[in-house]
């Protein structure tokens, strides 16, 4: 058994989060927790929202509320959307708590005391209308290096270089549209440079890794620049440095402190348990033997996982090119693997809540079954490539696959099985064919896994639909609703019962891509208590007495393995009733409308 860490990026709580959110962070990350968890490892699933920083400060003053409240409002909405899907977080929390705020101090100050944390005076950029900081993704100007357009204060989207702020031409707030003022200021910079030679080495070691996600990572060692971890803001864990704690205009930069909530999380998960050193099996090299990290997030989010989160881990534990010691966390593992997913579109155009090309995972859920979504999310997301959203193509896969493949599967093999028998019947002597379908429904378990464990996930929910193609297959052929006078009905049985041991088998490959039908389907077969665990929303008051707030965890040690698992012959069945839901195709206009298109 080893301890799998399954940290997952963290949604911004500045507003609802859309389709495209979740099929980069979301479904990947709770598929591949499932299945490890059946597997029979130790999974420690966390994240929560991230609730610091200038947009959120922005979206605050424009709706009349303070920053606390705009998270407070998200936060609440963000869980419960993530519920709908039935996410299996451990942990899923928030940054505002006073243990995220106590972590990332300690981080902080680690990396101070080891000396990859300087102070130097640099540009900072001030909106003339606020005198707040502006930062550096709300202000666009030209590249000037390639002289795009719309480049922005942090980087250029066309040429791909990283800049700052005041070398743009023109440069305008993407807030007002004022000319910002650019005015002397000190901050905290991490010294990324000190770790190129470390990252290296570590990313030379890396295996399985998707080949976009290493070369991207590596290319960005060619030019490491100490990073601003500071910013004059309001808004944000105060900086833990006499002189500057007490400093109600300087706070540290959101992308630092949203990183360190893996570790914060984790350790807040501990302290919930009643055991507060239990986050160590995950975290402290040694303390739960085989230990492995795999982060999940959209390829926007790589170079804070693969970069500058491994540079805040190997400068705390005293492991950049300055040396040092590890804090009083000690040192600190880093990650096994950055999985990273593309985009996906919608009807060929990026996601815009501004311009409505949305649809936001609460209304989807309205609508739709979280594992029609689920389903589709798995099987045609952008696990390599940008992918498109379609109506036309979810109508399509929930009908075609969902409904008229396993849907169908489910529906007549219980059918016929309750009409003629009332129960699983008895499996008589087996033909080559009976054994053939057991053993293409036995053997997916090894295909299936392999694939999830190496995230594959497009490529194994169509190995484990190809034993439901086969099952369906095998019924046609078979024909048992042709058996029907008495000396033929034990064949009919023996059909029936390998039909319905490939329906559960079948049923355990889809559980971690369908939880939520998975436990419907092991109810018709028969089955009774938990199949698939669900997560929970709790209210919970914070660990160090601030204020209380939702968090969704759960127990999932029960559920089904990953096996397959002898039918028992004269279980009682019922006729089922449908598992998924067949669309109108006039859901697909319905939509279009409502996007405008």
């Amino acid at each position: 058994m080893s301890h799998v860490l399954a940290a997952v990026a963290w949604p911004y709580a500045n507003g609802p989060r859309h389709i495209g959110h979740v099929s980069g962070f979301g479904v990947p990350s709770d598929v591949f927790s499932r299945f490890m968890r059946m597997s029979g490892h130790d999974v420690l699933m966390v994240s929560g929202t991230d609730e610091h920083g200038t947009p959120i400060q922005v979206q605050a003053d424009a709706d009349g509320v303070t920053p606390r409240e705009l998270a407070d409002r998200y936060n609440r909405v963000i869980v419960e959307d993530l519920h709908g899907l039935g996410l299996s977080y451990d942990l899923f929390t928030r940054t505002t708590t006073r243990n995220h705020y106590a972590v990332v101090q300690e981080l902080f100050t680690g990396l101070h005391e080891n000396g990859y944390i300087v102070a130097k005076t640099t540009l900072g950029a001030i909106s003339p209308s606020t005198g707040r900081t502006l930062p550096d993704r709300y202000i666009e100007g030209t590249c000037p290096i390639c002289r795009y357009e719309s480049a922005r204060g942090d980087q250029c989207d066309n040429c791909g270089n990283q800049l700052d702020p005041e070398q743009l031409i023109d440069p305008k707030s993407r807030i007002n549209g004022e000319t910002p003022e650019f005015v002397e200021t000190e901050h905290f910079f991490l010294d990324l440079p000190a770790f190129a030679q470390a990252l290296g080495k570590w990313l030379d070691t890396r295996e399985g890794w998707r080949p976009n996600v290493l070369k991207f990572s590596r290319n960005l060692l060619d030019d490491l620049q100490p990073r601003a971890i500071t910013r004059d803001l309001e808004w944000g864990v105060p900086i833990p440095l006499d002189a500057w704690r007490d400093r109600a205009d300087k706070r540290i930069y959101v992308w630092f402190d949203a990183v360190i909530g893996y570790l914060s999380a984790s350790i807040e998960w501990a302290r919930r348990s009643g055991d507060p050193e239990a986050w160590r099996k995950w975290w402290s090299p040694g303390a739960g033997g085989d230990s492995r990290g795999y982060y999940f997030m959209g390829k926007d989010n790589i170079v804070f996982h693969s970069v500058i989160w491994p540079s805040l881990l190997l400068g705390y534990s005293g492991e950049g090119d300055k040396g040092g010691k590890p804090g009083s966390l000690g040192a600190l593992n880093l990650p096994t693997e950055v999985v990273s997913s593309e985009y996906l579109t919608m009807e060929g155009r990026k996601f815009s809540s501004s311009r409505k090309v949305v649809i936001y995972v609460r209304d989807f859920l309205e609508r739709y079954d979280a594992d029609a979504l689920r389903y589709f999310i798995a099987a045609a997301g952008p696990e390599s490539n940008d992918t498109d959203f379609t109506w036309s193509e979810f109508v399509r896969r929930n009908n075609d696959e969902l409904v008229a493949g396993w849907g169908n599967l489910v529906n007549r093999s219980i059918s016929m099985a309750a009409k003629n028998f009332g129960a699983v019947p008895e499996a008589g002597e087996l033909t080559a064919d009976d054994r053939a379908l057991l053993e293409v429904a036995r053997s997916a378990f090894a295909t299936v896994g392999d694939l999830i464990g190496k995230h594959r996930q497009k490529a194994a929910i169509g190995e484990a639909m190809r034993v439901v193609a086969e099952a369906n297959k095998y019924l046609s052929e078979q024909a048992p609703w042709k058996l029907k006078d008495e000396a033929s009905k034990p064949r009919m049985g023996t059909i029936l019962h390998v039909a319905l041991q490939v329906v559960r088998d079948a049923n355990t490959l889809l559980t971690p891509f369908l939880p939520h039908s998975a436990q419907k389907v092991h109810e018709l077969l028969g089955g009774t208590g938990v199949h698939a665990p669900m997560p929970s929303i709790v209210e919970v008051d914070d660990v160090d007495g601030g204020p209380g707030y939702p968090v969704l965890t759960g127990d999932y040690t029960g559920g089904a393995r990953w096996e397959s698992v002898p039918l028992v012959a004269g279980t009682p069945l019922a006729a089922p009733k449908p598992v998924f839901r067949k669309l109108d195709p006039s859901v697909v206009e319905e939509e279009l409308e409502r996007l405008g298109s």
